[in-house]
């Protein structure tokens, strides 16, 4: 998340990966507490005296935020009460002055969201059900004063007139919009309603994550014998001793319940009812109908959104949603989905009937279920392809993964990698470095959060401790990637799959949109974007992760020491398009109950059955019963935790995209290209919020990208 996104207002809720934007904190004429408060407080320390001012975690604990929040919201209060007493209108006096206010609290909050999202506790978590509605009310009211909308709808009434350079027009367009979209416009009472609604809703995120974090600890499989772990790969067991160690259950073997754990066990585990047992709890996250259970979260969720986009003038959530993203409207990210769906189903069923005739020849007698998917295909890979994961994981070293990351952006965008010795860290596993252009020039500091624990949210995202501008001087980026392997045993290194290094590659795509960030505004830096432009510049990367030139140099087997075979790339490479049908199925499945969650008007949405609509939804579009969505509404953080609410489509959205920029270095017959490399890196990674994203991407592409070539990368066309 953006540090920009924690005071925005609700309706422009916040991305994994990325964030909508609000005022930054000005320090100028704004109160400050004394030296003996910012002394006690190294949150309200007015410069942090560690290696490039990163938070001095070691001396930050839970009572120092609250403190530091209402020092926080005192000096924005006073800075905005300053922009609306001065008469004159001007872009400089409102529109950047609001940019440049509220630095104390983004500081402090980006800093408390990072630790409740990657090294949570009980107090922390305490701390969210309170800052999370304050901030939401704090957000409205800024951007439903009347005062401050008169003055930005003159400005936004004078448009040309004002000859402002792009930027600072876009700027001027993005400030306009957010206070519409917050009720600015509305009469008071709807206006009131809608900070009401947002002040609820942020609660219910809050609660959302809490239960589902709680929920996620309370179930995992314990492996007790030999028996129980029949067919799993020696590098595997590591893993699962050494967490069950740190379980306290030594001399046996855990399963988490997080998909870096209980995905590697549905695919090797030879014990089907073990197999079940995994799933079962897995898909389950949220839903045992138990304190934890997050069904009437979603509920009260859905119905409040729609009641705020009625009020707000939009016949759905998904319509206002989308409204100002790059699909426009719902109908054009429902019929992107549902074209990529009718092929996704068809190659899905090809899949099951190979799948099925594996099961047959090798004499099984149960029906395929969802919990044998994964465990046949990759018998179906290995005699298709002669690819086992087993075979695969000893060359993927976790370590020999993140420098390939890094000579792959050094060969396209000429950064360098040094690593800081004992950096500043919430976490003994964290590792940091530091980040230079090709001139030397000092980029930004990149930390790594790669191991899963109890205190941590599953999944995998990229966020920010502080974000590049030029407002407030030369400021340099400090961004953070957050993933859950599981953690190998000292002394052995941690083995991946090779999802987890397209994942690893991705989120350190989405860093390199913090990082390379190249504006003048807060609001417009970095990952400041568009939902379905965010995930572009991180899934772009994604496709050096498995080129036969990164492989051949960073693959290396960690006890021989000898790089990965070329046969076995081969054969990698071969298998790249292998199972796109189930992946597809599952991905776009959760976008399509997504966009119907948020489709419902506010009547609808009152009297809906959680369990009952999500069902129904998927029996309306022909979901195969061997496979499950791959997030269910229970756990569907990303919507109902997140920003991604009726925004799920936007990883297929920037398939096209994606897809299509990857193939401009294939047609070049080099994917390291440096002219295609660098109008890369200027029209996307560097341009964030600055310019219309479509203008974006004809800019570098030269052309608006085509659709087909999202098809052609899933292996569809």
């Amino acid at each position: 998340m953006n540090r920009r996104a924690f005071i925005a207002t609700a309706s422009a809720a916040t991305m994994a990966g990325a964030g909508a934007s609000a005022p930054n904190a000005s320090a100028q004429g704004a109160p400050r507490p004394g030296p003996a408060a910012r002394d006690a407080n190294p949150l309200l320390q007015p410069v942090w005296n560690t290696p490039h001012g990163v938070p001095p975690f070691a001396s930050i604990r839970a009572e120092h935020f609250m403190p530091a929040v209402q020092r926080g919201l005192e000096e924005q209060r006073a800075e905005v009460a300053r922009i609306k007493a001065n008469p004159r209108v001007t872009f400089t006096n409102t529109v950047v002055a609001l940019d440049d206010s509220g630095r104390t609290l983004s500081r402090v909050l980006a800093v408390f969201y990072n630790l409740t999202s990657s090294h949570t506790s009980p107090e922390l978590q305490a701390l969210s059900g309170e800052i999370g509605p304050l901030m939401a009310a704090h957000s409205s009211a800024i951007y439903q004063d009347k005062a401050l909308w008169a003055r930005i709808e003159s400005l936004h009434a004078r448009g040309e007139r004002l000859r402002l350079r792009p930027e600072s027009a876009r700027l001027l367009k993005v400030y306009h919009d957010r206070f519409v979209r917050a009720g600015a416009a509305l009469t008071t009472e709807k206006a009131s309603r809608v900070a009401e609604i947002d002040q609820r809703l942020s609660a219910l995120s809050v609660e959302f994550e809490k239960r589902l974090l709680a929920d996620t600890a309370a179930y995992r499989l314990v492996l007790e014998t030999e028996a129980d772990t029949a067919g799993l790969s020696e590098t595997y067991l590591a893993g699962a001793a050494e967490a069950a160690r740190e379980a306290g259950l030594p001399g046996k073997w855990l399963v988490l319940n997080t998909r870096s754990s209980v995905e590697p066990f549905l695919q090797a585990s030879a014990r089907r009812d073990l197999r079940e047992k995994a799933w079962s709890f897995w898909v389950a996250r949220g839903d045992h109908g138990d304190a934890n259970d997050t069904t009437a979260i979603i509920g009260e969720t859905v119905r409040l959104r729609a009641e705020r986009a009625a009020l707000l003038g939009f016949e759905s959530h998904a319509a206002f949603s989308i409204a100002n993203q790059m699909a426009r409207m719902p109908q054009a990210a429902s019929a992107l989905m549902e074209r990529v769906w009718a092929a996704a189903k068809v190659r899905a069923a090809e899949e099951a009937a190979d799948i099925r005739a594996v099961m047959a020849a090798e004499g099984a007698n149960h029906p395929l279920e969802p919990w044998d998917w994964r465990f046949y295909t990759e018998k179906v890979r290995a005699s298709k392809y002669d690819l086992d994961q087993a075979e695969v994981m000893p060359f993927l070293q976790l370590d020999r993964m993140i420098e390939a990351v890094f000579d792959t952006t050094g060969r396209l965008f000429g950064l360098r990698f040094t690593e800081i010795a004992d950096p500043p860290r919430w976490h003994a596993d964290v590792r940091a470095w530091q980040v230079h252009d090709r001139d030397g020039r000092f980029v930004g500091v990149f930390y790594g959060d790669y191991f899963a624990r109890p205190t941590k949210q599953s999944g995998a995202w990229m966020s920010s401790f502080r974000d590049q501008e030029r407002l407030d001087g030369e400021v340099t980026a400090v961004v953070v990637n957050n993933l859950n392997y599981v953690k190998a045993p000292a002394g052995q290194p941690t083995l991946l799959t090779i999802d987890d290094v397209e994942t690893l590659f991705h989120e350190f795509g989405h860093a390199l949109h913090g990082l390379l960030s190249n504006v003048t505004y807060p609001s417009l830096s970095g990952t400041s974007v568009a939902r379905d432009w965010v995930e572009f510049p991180a899934q772009v990367m994604e496709h050096w992760a498995t080129e036969p030139a990164v492989l051949s140099r960073f693959a290396v087997h960690h006890r021989t020491g000898q790089p990965m075979p070329p046969a076995l790339i081969e054969r990698i490479v071969a298998a790249s398009r292998f199972n796109q049908g189930f992946a597809t199925v599952e991905f776009l499945a959760s976008g399509i109950v997504d966009m119907a969650w948020h489709s419902l008007d506010a009547k609808a949405a009152a009297e809906v059955d959680v369990a009952a609509f999500e069902a129904a939804t998927l029996a309306r579009i022909g979901m195969p019963a061997e496979i499950v969505m791959r997030h269910r509404s229970t756990h569907f953080s990303h919507i109902f935790a997140g920003g991604y609410a009726a925004g799920y489509y936007a990883y297929l959205w920037a398939e096209v995209l994606d897809a299509d920029a990857f193939e401009a270095f294939r047609e070049r017959g080099d994917i390291f290209h440096q002219p295609t490399a660098t109008a890369l890196r200027r029209h996307v990674f560097e341009s964030g919020g600055t310019r219309d994203h479509a203008e974006a991407y004809r800019a570098f592409r030269g052309r608006d990208p085509d659709p087909q070539a999202l098809m052609r990368n899933r292996g569809f066309a």
